[in-house]
């Protein structure tokens, strides 16, 4: 069935939403974690997952990949795209994958690859008509766009932009570092987080070609050496939330959808005001109903909890809640935002939370579940009969 316009603009990248096969109801979730760098089991693992019970079978390997990382659920519901950062066509350049997914059986099957341009692809999101993936290169700086054909493959590339200058920040080489992409509500801008040059680029989209051109102005200049990594929007597109990985804060923005250019609204910390260790703040999420606002801390290793006004964006910060591993990369919310999902990267484990629905509080919601190799990143897509 084809899905009427208003209901593709609901749709957030990355969201779990079945569109295909619609006449079939779901009977709960499959929960895909890619898992790779130690351990045997390296590829993608499957599970399942009841939001009644919140009963979540352990992951088995599916799919064997080669460095998979960030990736997405198309809308659709029927598949995967992936950029696999340990894969290169050329010396240090990685992949942009595509796998059909079986929504009866959970089956990933390899459909296409396509390089990505760039080194270290690290984010990859779709525009809103889901015909478009567009992917950040970490190392170097670049972002690209690719199309994604009837059958799900994808197309050559539609367009790419390599970023120039040198970061600022002593801890890392002093150069550009793409690291997330995101098409904003409009489908006419991408946001484009450069953590190494610590601007938010501003792209304007072509949603018929594919092509990506400099707004005006071209980025939103970020605090020195703060590092903004990952970008979502509010459920109403006023307003846009980024993490910074190296200053641990979010950034709140009004975001001007006619012009495409960000105003600073606040910061305020991923970390509780005692906390005295070293840290990075890494994923950022935003609850389906636009009232809480999760992110990752690598080094707390905790997620941080935000309740959000909605008339002002701004953030209030109400605690962390431990993963009870070690460095938590990525995390995602299942569909019914009753429950959040997060990897512990370095120590190989995964953690379900309940989600208070009044306060935004987690709560974990099982043991620990230990993987035979590094969890990068989870999501939730329905099970069909």
């Amino acid at each position: 069935m084809k899905l009427p316009r208003f209901l593709w603009n609901l749709i957030l990248p990355g969201s779990a939403l079945l569109v295909a096969g619609c006449a079939d109801a779901p009977r709960g979730y499959w929960v895909y974690v890619g898992t790779r760098d130690f351990g045997t089991d390296k590829g993608f693992s499957l599970a399942k997952f009841n939001p009644d019970s919140g009963a979540l079978t352990q992951p088995e390997l599916v799919e064997a990949a080669v460095g998979p990382a960030f990736f997405q659920i198309h809308p659709d519901g029927r598949h995967l795209y992936t950029i696999n950062s340990l894969g290169p066509t050329k010396p240090g350049e990685g992949l942009l994958s595509a796998y059909d997914l079986d929504p009866k059986t959970g089956k990933l099957t390899l459909l296409n690859s396509q390089s990505s341009g760039g080194q270290n692809p690290a984010y990859l999101s779709f525009d809103r008509t889901g015909r478009f993936v567009l992917i950040a290169n970490y190392n170097g700086g670049s972002v690209a766009v690719y199309p994604i054909l009837a059958d799900g493959k994808l197309g050559a590339r539609t367009a790419f932009d390599q970023h120039a200058g040198k970061s600022v920040s002593p801890d890392r080489p002093p150069q550009p570092y793409s690291h997330s992409i995101i098409i904003d509500p409009s489908n006419r801008f991408a946001l484009n987080a450069d953590l190494g040059l610590d601007r938010v680029y501003v792209y304007k989209f072509d949603a018929q070609t594919g092509a990506l051109t400099a707004n005006d102005p071209a980025w939103f200049a970020d605090h020195p050496a703060s590092g903004p990594r990952h970008v979502i929007f509010s459920p109403d597109g006023k307003f846009v939330y980024v993490s910074h990985e190296i200053a641990n804060f979010v950034g709140v923005y009004a975001w001007d959808g006619q012009k495409g250019t960000l105003t600073e609204v606040q910061t305020i910390s991923t970390l509780p005001p005692d906390f005295k260790g070293t840290n990075t703040a890494a994923e950022i999420e935003i609850h389906p109903g636009g009232k809480f606002l999760y992110v990752s801390n690598r080094g707390e290793d905790s997620i941080a909890e935000f309740t959000v006004d909605a008339a002002s964006g701004k953030l209030a910060y109400v605690g962390s809640t431990p993963t009870q591993g070690k460095t938590p990369r990525n995390f995602a919310l299942d569909p019914t935002g009753g429950w959040l999902l997060t990897s512990n990267q370095e120590s190989g484990s995964i953690l379900l939370y309940r989600v208070d629905p009044g306060t935004g509080k987690l709560t974990p919601a099982g043991p620990l579940i230990n993987l035979s190799a590094a969890p990068f990143c989870e999501r939730f897509a329905p099970v069909v009969r």
